[in-house]
């Protein structure tokens, strides 16, 4: 694709970076085809290959509007296109760059505004959220069945083991998950145990970022990263292995925190060093003697989050590790789709995301699984909004 960007993109330190991105998109449309909200609309800009010259227009100086915002915003951030794309272009890092440079240029709406706001105040900070949770749940049978159906049940919290192996590694409370199923990471612990591993709570780390970097504000993004990187670094000097991911969307972010972080000269060595030692569970656990663990042969629909297959490109070793404990795997079609989960997708685009989540569990039931689980909070509880039964993550059923 030739370009010729303008002169206020030119100025940026992202100049080279975007102008790469766009040249090595050579329009074949492969994207498209595996797009979800392309697949819904049929329309081209609502795919990656017009959400892409929608974003070369904007970057060559070409007049922008609050369409082309809208065009955008409904993009799920998926990432799928990046799976079937020849050409390697990083859509992704384009759109959040992108979108940055439009809500500069054409503002947002007053609505859109408070909205956005207000999740940036609530969501990323675990103390807050956990609050407004419990202050929701004392309403909640009052409220209509489909917001009771998003507040989840209190899960019964497991005890934490004892920090009692020589071998060592962190997790990270992050924001939302520790008030919705704090049994997840408890569960991840134990397991861990199990295999001659202790997992240590880093209790001074917060959210990953990625709920206020996907909605424009990078700044406050990179503090956040900053913020994780001090907080873990004592434990990194005293040689922690890895630092365990449990949600696929948080562990994207934390593994990019090198990228994020090149440019700043303080943060920028320690950023790569931290990255490098992000994995998510499942990557742990396939490095590890799993024998001991034995499931009770249930039928299992496994979703998996977009940002496991196609952001960290983990794809079978979930699947993998499930068939080794026993479990039969029930085979689900147009499993690289997205469940309209997509961080806050499903709260700034509520209309698109039910459709998603109606296709999504109409896949994942068709073969009539015992169980649905899932490796990200997000798709958890947006799942299990639909009232269909309970979903839980994958590590639980480790200790079933």
């Amino acid at each position: 694709m030739q370009t010729n960007l303008a002169e206020f993109v030119k100025k940026k330190p992202e100049h080279d970076e975007l102008e790469g991105i766009l040249r090595a998109c050579v329009h074949c449309g492969f994207c498209n085809a595996t797009c979800p909200t392309y697949q819904l609309l049929g329309d081209e800009l609502d795919g990656p290959r017009g959400r892409i010259y929608l974003l070369k227009q904007m970057l060559e100086g070409e007049p922008v509007t609050r369409i082309t915002q809208q065009h955008l915003d409904r993009c799920l951030s998926c990432r799928s296109c990046e799976t079937t794309c020849p050409s390697g272009v990083r859509y992704g890092r384009l759109l959040d760059l992108g979108r940055v440079m439009l809500d500069e240029r054409v503002g947002r709406a007053a609505g859109q505004k408070i909205l956005r706001g207000l999740i940036k105040a609530a969501l990323p900070y675990r103390n807050r959220f956990g609050a407004l949770l419990h202050g929701v749940r004392l309403i909640r049978p009052v409220l209509p069945q489909t917001l009771k159906n998003k507040i989840p049940d209190r899960t019964k919290v497991l005890g934490w083991p004892e920090a009692v192996h020589i071998r060592k590694m962190l997790i990270m409370p992050g924001c939302v998950q520790q008030a919705l199923a704090p049994s997840i990471d408890a569960a991840t612990a134990k397991v861990l145990d199990k295999l001659g591993i202790s997992l240590i709570q880093v209790k001074a780390a917060g959210c990953c970022g990625a709920l206020d970097y996907h909605l424009s504000d990078h700044e406050k993004a990179l503090a956040f990263a900053r913020s994780n990187i001090d907080a873990c670094w004592p434990y990194i000097e005293q040689g922690a292995e890895a630092i365990v991911m449990t949600a696929s969307g948080c562990g994207v972010m934390v593994k990019d925190y090198s990228e994020l972080l090149r440019h700043d000269h303080d943060y920028a060595g320690k950023a790569m060093r931290f990255s490098a030692l992000v994995k998510d569970v499942s990557v742990v656990l396939m490095s590890e003697d799993l024998s001991q663990f034995k499931g009770d042969g249930r039928k299992v629909a496994f979703q998996s989050p977009c940002t496991l297959q196609h952001g960290q490109k983990i794809t079978g070793t979930v699947e993998a590790i499930l068939e080794k404990a026993g479990y039969r795997l029930a085979a689900v079609a147009d499993a690289h789709l997205c469940c309209g989960s997509a961080g806050v997708y499903s709260l700034l685009e509520p209309a698109l995301s039910r459709q998603l989540l109606r296709n999504k569990l109409q896949a994942l039931q068709a073969n009539e699984p015992d169980l649905i689980v899932t490796a990200n909070i997000g798709c958890l509880n947006h799942l299990q909004s639909a009232g269909s039964g309970k979903v839980l993550h994958w590590i639980e059923l480790l200790l079933c």
